[in-house]
């Protein structure tokens, strides 16, 4: 085993599509976190920052191209994203952990934050928990510090939403427009392990009833997942499209309340509100449920949804990549 001194060694495999900066920041920060390796699958060639990654000694890089998936794969490159997240993830766990305790399956715009060091939450644990989910908070769209808290299910969660968000909150699952599940940490060395994008799977003996899932699952309440989905106005609607076809809009994902109590998908709303109101309602949308303003730090902070969290990560990136900065 890789824990040393009343710390485990974790680590983050990710596949990632996004502009060198962003993926340099997603590294930067963690490896600032404390994460003693990386396994960076590049879902499309970012010829900024792979030299840059690939000369870290904590991170290894994988090229996602067609060549090299019709290496790894019969049939070549799986057509849907979430897919090749999955493939990946599993791939790293049983192929490329083998140097660490715990690895944690995330996306490039989440960022792993915690009340005491990751490695010593995650020691912490008992030797019962193979795998410990790290729970949402979303990013408000200001200065990238305010984030909120998902309302949990319960007779008040109604009210509560509908105080934060009067106009729309009713539609969304605990005022969350992305996922609300959060992303494992899974415990490194169990056998038949297949990881999916906020599950695990451990396959039985054949004839035993199937699959297990999230075997051995504990809570992280010290651990936050800081998801960046809608950071401002531009970048939401720039990802407002391929969500709605393919990503985290799409049918048919459920609603938020039951159909027969007047609950609709976010998809339908998304569509409803486009096709009545066009880009200006989708742009009232995003203000009631995104923007960082000061009334809504207030609604929130007076329901004990607000999180303030510092993450530095621009720093950070000057520090782990300072040839980026000097040739941007």
């Amino acid at each position: 085993m890789a824990i040393q001194n009343g710390k485990a060694k974790w680590g983050i495999v990710s596949t990632i599509k996004a502009p060198a900066e962003s993926i340099l920041n997603f590294a930067a920060y963690h490896l600032e976190a404390g994460a003693h390796r990386l396994f960076l699958y590049l879902d499309a060639p970012c010829p900024a920052a792979r030299p840059l990654l690939k000369a870290h000694p904590k991170i290894r890089v994988f090229d996602c191209d067609d060549a090299s998936w019709q290496r790894r794969r019969k049939g070549g490159k799986p057509e849907k994203h979430q897919v090749r997240q999955s493939l990946n993830a599993t791939r790293a766990y049983r192929r490329q952990a083998g140097d660490i305790d715990w690895l944690a399956h995330i996306d490039v715009d989440e960022f792993l934050w915690a009340s005491s060091p990751i490695a010593q939450v995650l020691h912490g644990l008992p030797d019962t928990s193979l795998c410990a989910r790290a729970r949402p908070i979303e990013a408000l769209a200001g200065d990238g510090t305010a984030f909120k808290g998902y309302v949990p299910n319960g007779p008040d969660r109604g009210a509560i939403v509908g105080r934060l968000y009067p106009r729309y909150g009713e539609h969304l699952n605990g005022g969350f427009l992305s996922h609300v599940q959060g992303k494992l940490f899974v415990r490194t060395g169990l056998p038949d392990i297949t990881l999916r994008i906020h599950n695990l799977f451990q396959s039985t003996a054949t004839g035993s009833g199937g699959d297990i899932e999230n075997p051995g699952l504990q809570e992280l309440p010290q651990v936050d997942l800081c998801h960046f989905h809608a950071p401002d106005w531009q970048h939401w609607l720039a990802h407002y499209r391929f969500r709605l076809e393919s990503g985290s809009y799409r049918e048919p994902l459920k609603t938020a309340r039951p159909r027969d109590k007047g609950g609709i998908t976010l998809h339908d709303l998304m569509k409803a509100i486009e096709d009545e109101e066009g880009t200006d309602g989708l742009r009232a949308f995003y203000d009631e449920i995104c923007n960082d303003s000061p009334a809504l730090r207030d609604r929130l902070e007076k329901e004990g949804l607000l999180r303030v969290r510092a993450l530095q990560i621009a720093s950070a990136r000057m520090k782990h990549f300072p040839q980026f900065a000097q040739e941007t």
